[in-house]
């Protein structure tokens, strides 16, 4: 596996919208130089050219060119099992864009394939790095909050309602439990960074207005090892709305977001309440989270400084989405273990 000290080369696989996006967040980075981008389809070539990026159309034409250090894959959930050990056995790291499977058993193997490359694996969730949920893991951590007793989260926007109905995004076997994978499963990301792994779950979808296969509404019911409970929701026809409440036998903290993370500007509103004392509000400006995940990654891949996630936390997550696609299906409860 190489490494180098000049930038950190990657090839982004994939050119729709987050390949897209990954791709205009990294020009002119300062330490991670986009060298590519691997897409099959020819209608967006030229749009990939026109930034002055190389065009492969197959990732092995990417994998072979010594010049890439690690590839950042932004395609089909389907893909990202045999994409990833494919990277992790050409010797490149690899950045694999939520979900990391949909099955435990395949994120499994994607993690096996990784330790025995000795490759580092990145993994888009990206608002661990909002300042705002640093401080709140930091309160959960000390013990501001005092015995966490329950958290309600939420993540909804309506910025896939124009995606045809025969498309990827909106057929179960793809992309389980509604609003699970697009945005979902960066909420199971954060509760089980702050709270450990979940014990119990469960799951209902609904069908309310767009007629996909995997519905458009999911709500959730989490129950973790060490005692306390969440809910979370995620709405795939409603106005932008981002929400983390956390509540504590001495204090709650809720955190608002203005913006979704692809989206510059906004600020993101922290309201904290002890009893005997008014409510504080603090606020925070937009920050690129997507550009800082990359950059632990990149640093991780270096060994300049552990990544943020551990193969173990990015695992666990997709035990619980499974576990959710499995409770909604018959609106049961699943335990962890039978995952």
């Amino acid at each position: 596996m190489k490494q180098t000290n000049g930038p950190f080369s990657v090839a982004i696989a994939g050119f729709g919208w987050w390949g897209k996006h990954m791709a205009t967040r990294l020009a002119d980075h300062r330490l991670i130089r986009v060298g590519g981008v691997v897409e099959p389809m020819e209608a967006n070539h030229a749009a990939i050219a026109e930034m002055g990026l190389t065009v492969w159309t197959d990732l092995s034409q990417a994998l072979a060119t010594d010049a890439v250090d690690a590839v950042i894959l932004t395609t089909p959930n389907l893909l990202h099992e045999e994409q990833v050990i494919q990277c992790a056995q050409a010797g490149k790291h690899v950045f694999c864009e939520k979900p990391l499977g949909l099955t435990a058993a395949s994120a499994r193997r994607s993690v096996d394939a990784v330790k025995a490359a000795g490759v580092q694996l990145g993994i888009g969730h990206e608002r661990r790095f909002e300042p705002a949920m640093m401080a709140l893991k930091a309160d959960i951590e000390s013990g501001a909050l005092g015995t966490i007793m329950h958290t309600e989260a939420a993540f909804s926007h309506d910025k896939l309602i124009g995606v045809p109905k025969n498309d990827w995004r909106t057929r179960k076997a793809v992309s389980p439990a509604a609003g699970m994978t697009a945005m979902g499963i960066h909420l199971t990301d954060l509760l089980i960074w702050f709270y450990g792994p979940v014990k119990t779950v469960q799951a209902m979808i609904a069908d309310r207005s767009l007629g996909w296969e995997t519905g458009d509404v999911v709500t959730v019911q989490l129950g973790f090892e060490a005692g306390m409970t969440a809910t979370l929701s995620a709405v795939l026809h409603t106005p932008h709305f981002i929400r983390m409440h956390s509540f504590g036998t001495e204090k709650w903290v809720q955190i608002l977001n203005d913006s979704h993370p692809d989206t510059p500007g906004g600020i993101v509103r922290v309201l904290t309440a002890q009893t005997g004392h008014p409510m504080q509000l603090k606020e925070h400006p937009w920050v690129d989270a997507v550009t800082e995940n990359l950059e632990s990654f990149a640093a991780a891949a270096r060994g300049e400084k552990p990544y943020l996630f551990t193969v173990g936390e990015m695992l666990h997550n997709i035990e619980v989405l499974e576990a959710i696609t499995l409770s909604a299906e018959n609106r049961r409860t699943v335990s962890l273990d039978q995952v």
